[in-house]
């Protein structure tokens, strides 16, 4: 019997055990992950789904557009999209990777993770809705004309698709659970049946349960059979059950500590929890038409780089370089004793000169000149100058 081998696709660093080190979605990271599946001759790789999660066709377009050979596994929820929609995407996706697409239909199987996208149907409710969003996939899929559908949950006139899958006759579908409602939909609608991995004798009473539903459907062939296990590997069996138990351990207490909200607040600001930094705002004022409306706008994006050369503790300030400002300069610092020991080749009255044109910076200023820079406008007051010039 052919075997084949799944892996997984990621789009971070982090996992049960430890927390991501940056965004949820790193391209870097989800091609570096890819690469070594493709290189060492495994099938497929899984781009699992989750509520709050990178949505994984475009992650999985990202590396199907990479890789030429390595397979690809996609989960979908139902409720998120509608089958028309749903179906063009998958055919796309197909085409991207020239032909190594298989869709994995998830009903879902804890109530609380589906309402997280408004799905309130119960779980023996979305078992039904499953079985009919998959035909209609599948109809889309090798259809040419327009039809219509009058379902117990969609309903649509006259669609047609204009992108078809490369696989012919369609892409393959792939559907997991362990009830008997989710043996009956996926014994009549999966070309493969994923099961979580058990002792063998309870494995092999799923295999006949997905076996009698495909045959109570009207099928002559029954689906393929897909297990996963998660290998935990030590030179002896009692050195990885003592790292199983680690492994067991750190998830609970990385529960406990609450590093999963800790990770969500790192991603969202960018930042280390507890590390703060006030953006640069821009306000653009606006005409307020109505009480409720706001007299300001503030854009989270930087301030030009003009204006960050305005900053206090620049060199250049906005002091140097202004017309008339260096002759009344030179014109104080003319009535300014000089502290400066006068040069051999030059009098005292060439040191309180106005400087040459090019003297733009105050570094070549003379320190008499800078002393009179500083006693006209004070550092204060010219930090308040440079704070209000951002606000207009």
């Amino acid at each position: 019997m052919p075997s084949e081998f799944l892996g997984i696709a990621a789009t971070n660093d982090g996992s049960e055990t430890t927390p991501r080190s940056g965004a949820a979605f790193d391209k870097e990271y989800t091609l570096r992950l890819a690469w070594p599946h493709e290189d060492h001759g495994w099938d497929r790789v899984l781009f699992a789904y989750g509520s709050g999660s990178p949505d994984p066709a475009p992650a999985a377009a990202y590396i199907a557009s990479r890789l030429e050979r390595l397979q690809i596994l996609l989960a979908h929820r139902p409720n998120v999209s509608y089958p028309t929609f749903a179906a063009k995407t998958f055919a796309t996706l197909d085409r991207i990777s020239v032909g190594r697409l298989t869709v994995h239909f998830i009903t879902g199987g804890n109530d609380h993770e589906q309402g997280r996208e408004g799905d309130t149907l119960t779980k023996d409710e979305r078992y039904p809705r499953t079985r009919e969003y998959i035909r209609i996939v599948k109809k889309i899929w090798t259809t040419h004309e327009p039809f219509d559908h009058e379902g117990a949950h969609y309903r649509f006139h006259d669609f047609v698709s204009d992108v078809f899958p490369v696989q012919q006759p369609r892409s393959g579908v792939s559907f997991g659970g362990s009830s008997p409602a989710a043996y009956a939909a996926g014994g009549a609608e999966a070309d493969i049946y994923c099961l979580w991995g058990e002792p063998l004798a309870k494995t092999a009473e799923q295999i006949e349960h997905v076996k009698a539903a495909a045959k109570a459907a009207g099928r002559t062939d029954v689906p393929r059979i897909q297990v996963a296990f998660r290998p935990i590997i030590a030179p002896t069996e009692e050195l990885a059950w003592e790292k199983a138990h680690r492994a067991v351990g750190a998830i609970k207490a990385r529960k406990k500590r609450g590093h999963r909200q800790q990770g969500l607040r790192r991603h969202r600001t960018g930042r280390r929890p507890g590390r703060h930094r006030r953006p640069r705002l821009r306000h653009r004022p606006v005409r307020q038409s109505g009480p409720d409306l706001p007299r300001r706008l503030g854009q989270h994006r930087p301030a030009p780089q003009r204006e960050r050369r305005r900053h206090p503790r620049r060199r250049t300030g906005p002091l140097v370089g202004r017309g008339g400002l260096r002759g009344q300069a030179a014109s104080r610092a003319s009535t300014t004793p000089s502290t400066c020991p006068p040069s051999s080749s030059s009098s005292s009255t060439s040191t309180s000169a106005s400087p040459p044109a090019h003297w733009r910076d105050r570094r070549h200023l003379h320190p008499d000149q800078v002393t009179a820079l500083a006693a006209r406008r004070p550092r204060a007051r010219r930090r308040r100058a440079v704070r209000h010039r951002h606000l207009r």
